[in-house]
């Protein structure tokens, strides 16, 4: 019997245990912290034995596989050991992916997957597709597998998962953008995780589609780097591609392979410069997987976007509260902060990093941010940048006390802004987390006194 040992029990490592167990190994779950009372139950009555609070060096190394959960780095020493002794170290969706029938279609880059990843689950779904919903988002691909197949997976996939494929193929894979993120990870080298998001392509053939923003500078340079086999459609705000989607602002058109679709702009339930790229990548997906125009019409017309990502809580007294706690870097920022040509009262701020808030000067400048609330244990970085381009900067590192400093700031016609820009865990346990505790700040807000 082979063993297998599962390194994190979180929702990929238990889904990838049970799946393990189905499959005939002798599995071992090992977790460096706590594993929650739930999840030990699932395990003990599944017949897996786990460690909770250390990583036991022999177990582990007697290991045929290792399955990594992508938030532990490779660079500890077990990991280390492991590798040097041969022993093969993958991915919770590389393991699933061997045992699926389904095509795949995986979507990856800086920003912009989650919505994208969601829409294309969307538009297939509403069309009537066999199809599930797994990786970054939703239920491990897995532990669903457990349960049954489809004849479709759309994955969400971040760098740290597609550092741990081998040999998975998507039938489409997507790339939204490439931009500095996570680059502590990468020894702070650019080039790095540029190869990273590029290895998503590094299995397919002309056979399979890659879908492209070929505007994005880092996109360009992870071509040239390593250019791709597969057959290559583009997106595009600024040109109109010979095969994928383009926008002039009003509408959607699209050519893939033999079909042609016209979408107008207004049917799309998001808003903003950054969803109508979103919307054409989901859109070239969704037509290459076969839907028709008119599906693509109706999926789009009755789209929820995710929670935390650009969502309108309430409009109060005039002033409409957003909450983007999705926002972690500099570029969701960017683009959340392009989406108003309102004054914002605009709250950032959390774990830096090695961001370039450079980057949103021009969108900060001239009045267009009236006040940056920077919600963070260290402000240093963000108060130094935008101090000579915002007119009022304050501190906290109370959510509920920064609502209510924006609610009065913030008047008529004006919008009150969550994008941090920055990860949540110096005051909060995620950004999920983060959002929900701006909801509920918001939704408590009285509404102001009439003069």
């Amino acid at each position: 019997m082979k063993r297998l040992v599962v390194l994190g029990a979180g929702e990929s490592g238990l889904g990838a245990a049970m799946l393990a167990k189905r499959e005939g190994y002798a599995v071992f779950v090992s977790d460096g912290g706590s594993i929650g009372e739930a999840r030990k139950a699932q395990l003990l009555t599944a017949g897996i034995e786990f460690e909770e609070g250390k990583h036991s060096a022999t177990r582990i190394l007697d290991a045929d596989l290792i399955i990594k959960s992508p938030g532990i780095p490779t660079s500890i020493p077990v990991v280390q050991q492991a590798i040097s002794r041969g022993i093969s170290v993958v991915d919770e969706l590389e393991f699933a992916s061997r045992f699926s029938k389904g095509k795949v279609i995986a979507i990856t880059g800086t920003n912009g997957k989650t919505t994208t990843t969601l829409l294309t689950y969307h538009l297939l779904k509403e069309a009537g597709w066999d199809v599930g919903l797994a990786g970054n988002v939703g239920k491990s691909w897995a532990g669903q597998l457990v349960e049954q197949d489809r004849a479709w997976w759309v994955i969400e996939i971040s760098s740290f998962q597609i550092d741990g494929l081998v040999r998975l193929k998507p039938h489409i894979a997507l790339l939204t953008n490439i931009t500095p993120d996570h680059l502590d990870r990468y020894h702070y080298q650019m080039d790095r995780y540029i190869d990273s998001k590029m290895a998503l392509f590094k299995n397919m053939n002309q056979a399979e589609a890659a879908i492209l923003n070929l505007e994005d500078p880092f996109s360009k340079i992870g071509l040239d780097r390593a250019p791709i086999q597969a057959s290559k459609y583009e997106i595009s705000l600024d040109k109109k591609p010979s095969q994928g989607g383009f926008t002039d602002g009003e509408v959607l058109v699209f050519q893939v392979a033999d079909v042609q679709a016209t979408i107008p702009v207004a049917a799309l339930t998001i808003q903003g410069k950054h969803n109508l790229l979103n919307a054409l990548g989901a859109g070239v997906a969704a037509l290459l997987s076969g839907l028709s125009a008119n599906q693509l019409l109706s999926g789009y017309e009755s789209f929820k976007n995710a929670a935390h990502r650009m969502e309108q809580i309430r409009v109060l007294d005039g002033v409409r509260y957003i909450n983007d706690s999705k926002g972690t870097n500099v570029e969701a920022t960017f683009y959340a902060l392009g989406s108003f040509k309102e004054p914002i009262v605009w709250i950032a701020g959390g774990v830096d990093k090695g961001n370039d808030y450079t980057l949103l000067i021009p969108l900060v400048k001239g009045g267009k941010v009236k006040t940056l609330i920077c919600l963070g244990k260290d402000n240093e970085k963000l108060k130094t940048v935008f101090r000579p381009h915002i007119g009022q900067i304050l501190e906290t590192q109370d959510l509920r006390e920064a609502v209510a400093w924006a609610q009065e700031i913030a008047e008529v016609q004006e919008v009150v802004l969550l994008s941090p820009a920055c990860a949540s865990f110096d005051l909060f346990k995620n950004y999920e987390d983060r959002g929900e505790q701006f909801k509920v700040a918001v939704n408590e807000l009285p509404q102001k006194l009439s003069a």
